[in-house]
């Protein structure tokens, strides 16, 4: 058994719906895979090592991650299991931000198999899909799990346009209440018309007080209701201002 030990991943985002929907989490949905089903997303895999392998530097990477990402989602679609995929996936971003667990599947010393039971503890502790397990199996066997978050970032792309989901990223100096980031989503939704509001919730002090909300393509979009901004701005109309002091 790997000795290492994981961290449990500790989600921030939560999924907001469109109104008539329920806030609440679906349950877990657990499917039997079959060979064939494991033999298919092996060969969605295959092909797209086989397509990025003809770019270079940090274009075939992309291309790599996207590619796999892609035949991901294409499994979890086929089997009606995308959002909890997602949820997988997401769990697994988290698990290799720690670096213990990104270094220990990194290093080349190690052998498949070790990296292989590790997958088994961590894909038992947090409950992943089959499929998403013999994912990460190919992924080590291949020696591409290097890419895992930024295939992560590229299955999170795939899913909302899967989903016509739009993703806000709510920044806060305190954890904002689940009513509160039900009223940003309307929000965001009436600015986007978006089906789906999916909230990330991310703390920063540096705010002093309020939130910021970024949406839209690649986070273009700002909405900034933060004391920090507010005092930024009377900073610049008190340099722009001619100040005449009495004498």
């Amino acid at each position: 058994m790997a000795s290492l030990q994981h961290p449990t991943a500790s989600l921030q985002s939560k999924h907001v719906l469109i109104p008539g929907k329920s806030l609440a989490q679906k349950p877990t949905l657990t499917v039997s895979f079959s060979r064939s089903t494991f033999s298919a997303l092996k060969l969605k895999l295959a092909a797209a090592t086989r397509r990025s392998n003809g770019a270079a530097g940090a274009r075939m990477s992309a291309t790599a991650s996207s590619s796999y990402a892609s035949a991901l989602a294409d499994v979890a679609s086929a089997n009606s299991t995308l959002d909890v995929t997602a949820a997988d996936i997401e769990k697994i971003s988290e698990l290799f931000s720690d670096p213990k667990v990104s270094d220990f599947f990194s290093d080349p010393t190690l052998a498949v198999e070790k990296k292989r039971q590790l997958v088994d503890e961590i894909a038992e502790s947090s409950g992943f899909q089959p499929h998403t397990r013999n994912f990460l199996y190919i992924l080590v066997d291949a020696q591409r799990i290097d890419l895992i978050n930024e295939i992560a970032k590229e299955f999170e792309l795939v899913y909302n346009k899967l989903t016509d989901t739009e993703l806000a990223v709510v920044t806060s100096v305190v954890k904002l209440e689940s009513q509160h980031l039900a009223q940003i989503a309307k929000q965001v939704q009436k600015l986007t018309g978006a089906k789906n509001v999916r909230i990330k919730t991310l703390l920063d002090a540096s705010l002093v007080a309020g939130f910021t909300v970024r949406y839209g393509n690649s986070g273009s979009k700002l909405i900034d209701m933060s004391v920090r901004k507010q005092l930024e701005d009377i900073a610049a109309q008190l340099e722009l201002s001619d100040i005449t002091l009495a004498v």
